[in-house]
């Protein structure tokens, strides 16, 4: 991207929570938060089909790799739009989306 003068652009990344039980994830996790690439932000979609649990939620697996965390409902658009937008100097940014199956 800095080839291309894009050297401010930012990434993003859609990740489901039952993605997080493969290890190539935590892999990437870890290297992002050790490194600060401030410019990477993830969305979680935390819907609790993950079949492994995780002590202290998803977002405490990203902060022990370094990340800038926030969880919020994933419905509530004003919640979403903050979290979004946090500033998060030297740090990857996470959002996890709580959303609850409606029945």
């Amino acid at each position: 991207m800095r080839a291309q003068g894009l050297s401010e652009a930012a990434v993003w990344v859609l990740i489901g929570d039952a993605e997080l039980d493969e290890g190539s994830n935590h892999e990437a996790i870890a290297y992002a938060g050790a490194v600060g690439l401030e410019r990477l932000h993830a969305v979680v979609v935390d819907n609790a089909s993950a079949s492994h649990g995780r002590p202290g939620g998803i977002a405490a697996r990203f902060e022990a790799a370094g990340w800038s965390t926030a969880t919020v409902d994933g419905r509530d658009h004003q919640a979403l739009y903050e979290a979004y937008t946090a500033p998060h100097p030297g740090r990857p940014r996470v959002v996890v989306a709580r959303v609850e199956a409606k029945i």
